[in-house]
């Protein structure tokens, strides 16, 4: 089992900047990926990012998000900048153990673990 907590969320003015963090705890000795998804009210969860044997983002926050690891911490982090409302969500964390040595995750891999998500909102 591999637990998921994150961290940092809150309210924030459109343009405005937040740091997410997600520390996975439990099973976490062999190489895995971790990522961000989010989920606007009245929406179906959307990817945003993952760090595996590379970084994918989604289209919507390329050049604005950046996602980063601190492995000595099994800690990932999520550098949100130029806010936007349309980012107002729940933003969730996504683990998943590597299959494979190039550890290839993208948006439709299937995550392993789940943390339970922090809100995110962007005023106008």
């Amino acid at each position: 089992q591999v637990q998921l907590v994150e961290s940092g969320g809150g309210l924030v003015q459109a343009g405005g900047s937040l740091r997410l963090s997600c520390a996975a705890s439990g099973r976490t000795f062999s190489r895995y990926a971790m990522g961000w998804f989010r989920q606007a009210p009245g929406k179906e969860r959307e990817f945003v990012a993952v760090s595996g044997g590379s970084t994918v983002y989604a289209d919507s926050v390329k050049g604005r998000f950046t996602i980063s690891r601190d492995n000595a911490k099994n800690t990932v982090y999520l550098q949100m900048d130029s806010l936007k409302p349309e980012d107002t969500a729940v933003y969730y964390c996504a683990f998943k153990y590597c299959l494979g040595y190039a550890c290839s995750v993208g948006p439709q891999s299937v995550y392993d673990y789940w943390g339970q998500g922090t809100q995110v909102t962007v005023s106008s």
